[in-house]
């Protein structure tokens, strides 16, 4: 099929490439020429592991090319994705203004029969919008299907070439029926490709990501008592992970969940059913939990050091809101480290990839300084802190991590290390949820 998707950003990409892969012909069209000229010239402007090849190799094949030519790319698509950003509102809302300027450069170029696609994270009720507008603008006939993404950070593309389920909102089975054939080579195992309104499809993407979201924000709260009782989180975690009810997924305390999904669509949700006069309290409690998780390494690190962390050297490791992936938005480290630096510690960051992009997100300061080399940001630092996951930060050279701090002292916000083995080699160690 021919394809044409708007928008380039973590959405769009990865869903073209994806699309291309499997044999269509893909054009990703963005506004911003310098980010299109990047992608021209091979380079990718998001860490994404499996992206990069899978660009080249579609390029090479002449499946998958970027333009910022937005007219000729509409007219000569079969079907059309929008996956503009929809970045929350002061109030929450999902702001659509460049979502809908999108959906009108499609009305205004339409010229023959098209499939639209909302590939977007828009708010329950955004298809009828978009219909609407459309059929204002031209007579041609056109259909719009409300097709959310399910991706997770570092591993979009697995997660896109091998999907739990397909999500097709259309009132017309023949539009279903296209939308399935496309998507059939991604889901040769069984999954399904679920058939529902666009507005069940609206809902089913913000209330999927707002239930993981409150199921993160429970065990998160729950590590918090285990402390006070004296319980350890990781043994209660697999005592009710074992549950099938339950399951084991988004289950693993930390320091809160950050991202460019969980916040705003749980902000949006939020929003949507306050505009419908219904509150909804327990996906609110979540993101009230989830804002105070993030100050709880804080509170541990002022503790130990009786308040006073004037002249203390702070060891930083992770800064993107979680491994795999250079993403900033709402990462707890953009909490974490102001508020250490605001209590006069000086800060020794490293991150194996979000570097960057934490420098443009981060307060310009002489107490915070980046570095390349995780032990090299040990130097002289008064304590540790781990921030994000990442999978080379799980066995350090211990008796190197000691011999280069100035004291063995470890704050761990995401359950990394073993509390027996890590004390065994003389560190002192706080973490979430465990003694």
């Amino acid at each position: 099929m021919k394809l044409c998707v708007l928008g380039t950003g973590y959405v769009g990409l990865v869903a073209g490439t994806c699309f291309a892969e499997n044999g269509n012909d893909v054009v990703c069209v963005d506004v911003n020429k310098e980010k299109i000229d990047r992608l021209n010239k091979g380079e990718v402007p998001i860490y994404e592991p499996g992206l990069n090849e899978i660009i080249a190799r579609n390029r090479k094949e002449g499946r998958l090319s970027f333009s910022t030519d937005s007219v000729s790319s509409i007219k000569n698509a079969e079907i059309i994705f929008l996956a503009i950003g929809t970045p929350s509102s002061v109030d929450g809302s999902a702001d659509l203004a460049l979502f809908m300027k999108a959906a009108e450069t499609i009305a205004e170029n339409l010229n023959g029969y098209k499939i639209i696609v909302n590939k977007s994270t828009v708010p329950v009720g955004t298809a009828a919008k978009v219909e609407k507008l459309i059929r204002s603008k031209t007579t041609q006939s056109f259909d719009v299907v409300s097709n959310p993404e399910f991706l997770k950070e570092g591993t979009a593309v697995d997660d896109f070439l091998k999907p739990d389920r397909v999500v097709i909102g259309t009132s017309k089975e023949s539009v279903y029926k296209t939308m399935s054939q496309l998507y059939a080579p991604f889901v040769r195992q069984g999954n399904p490709i679920l058939w529902m309104s666009n507005v069940s499809a609206e809902m089913t993407k913000y209330a999927a990501n707002s239930f993981l979201a409150t199921k993160i924000s429970f065990m998160n709260e729950v590590a918090n008592l285990c402390e006070l009782v004296g319980a350890d989180v990781d043994s209660v975690r697999r005592g009710i992970a074992s549950d099938e009810r339950i399951g084991k997924h988004f289950l693993y305390s930390g320091v809160g969940y950050g991202g460019s999904c969980f916040p705003k669509d749980v902000k949006a949700l939020i929003k949507t059913a306050k505009d419908h006069g219904m509150p909804m309290e327990i996906v609110s409690a979540a993101e009230d939990v989830n804002e105070k998780q993030k100050e709880r390494l804080v509170h541990k690190i002022l503790r130990h050091f009786d308040r006073n962390l004037k002249g203390k050297n702070l060891a930083v490791w992770g800064l993107a809101f979680k491994p795999n992936t250079d993403d900033m938005r709402e990462a707890p480290s953009l909490i974490i480290l102001p508020k250490l630096l605001e209590a006069g510690a000086s800060i020794r960051a490293f991150d194996p990839v979000a570097t960057h992009e934490a420098q443009k997100h981060l307060p310009k300061s002489a107490a915070l300084t980046f570095h390349d080399n995780m032990y090299e940001a040990l130097n002289g630092a008064d304590a540790l802190i781990i921030v994000t996951e990442w999978n080379e930060f799980r066995n350090p050279d211990f008796a190197r991590v000691k011999a280069t701090m100035k004291n063995p002292l470890i704050f761990d916000g995401r359950n990394v290390y073993q509390t027996e083995s890590v004390r065994a080699n003389g560190f002192t160690y706080y973490s979430i949820g465990r003694q």
